[in-house]
C-alpha cells in the first residue's frame, strides 16, 4: 500500500515550500515519516560540477547512488519526466503521507497556499481541495478549512481527521 499524496499548489512565491517546510516538522514532531517531492518545470541540477558522483553520470552512468552512514541520495537519468506516482512507487514502504509541491493537474487532495500580495487570482486545479492557507482575505474560502501559514499544527490535525495520515502513527 502507497501513502496517501497531498499537493500544496499555489503562485510563485506563494510561500508553498516555507509552509511545507513547517508542515514536515509538525508531522515529524508526530512521529511520522514524511517524503516530500518538490516538481520542477524546467531542468535542474542537484550534484556539483566536478565531484565523483557528478563525474559518474557524466560518464553515462544511469543511476548513481552516494551512500553514507546516515543517508543516502540516488541521481537517476530519465528520457522522459516520471509522473507522481511512479516517483512514489521508489519511495520507501514506511512512508506516512507524501507532501507533493506542484502536480496541480493531478487529482490528488490539495492544500493552497496564497498570499494577498502575490498571484493572480485564483489558481486553477484539479483534485479535492482539502484547505487553504492564507495571509489574507482576498481568496473565497467556499467552506473549505482555512489556516494561517504559521498554523501547521492545525493543518496536521485536520489531515489526521480526513484521514490522510493512516490511524496509529500519529
Amino acid at each position: 500500500m502507497t501513502a496517501p499524496i497531498i499537493s500544496v499548489i499555489g503562485w510563485h512565491d506563494a510561500g508553498k515550500t516555507t509552509f511545507i517546510v513547517r508542515l514536515v516538522e509538525e508531522l515529524k514532531r508526530r512521529g511520522l515519516r514524511v517524503a516530500t517531492i518538490k516538481h520542477s518545470r524546467g531542468h535542474f541540477e542537484i550534484d556539483r560540477p566536478g565531484s565523483d558522483t557528478w563525474r559518474l553520470a557524466q560518464a553515462g552512468s544511469d543511476v548513481v547512488v552516494i551512500s553514507g552512514k546516515r543517508q543516502m541520495a540516488l541521481i537517476e537519468q530519465s528520457a522522459d519526466e516520471l509522473s507522481l506516482n511512479e516517483i512514489v512507487a521508489r519511495l520507501p514502504a514506511d512512508i506516512d503521507l507524501v507532501i507533493a509541491e506542484g502536480y496541480k493537474s493531478l487529482p490528488t487532495p490539495k492544500i493552497i497556499v496564497a498570499r494577498d500580495s502575490v498571484g493572480r487570482g485564483r489558481i486553477a486545479f484539479s483534485g479535492e481541495l482539502v484547505a487553504l492557507v492564507t495571509d489574507g482575505t482576498t481568496m473565497t474560502r467556499d467552506g473549505v478549512a482555512c489556516f494561517s501559514p504559521m498554523d501547521a499544527a492545525g493543518v496536521a490535525d485536520l489531515l489526521v481527521a480526513r484521514g490522510f495520515i493512516k490511524p496509529g502513527t500519529e
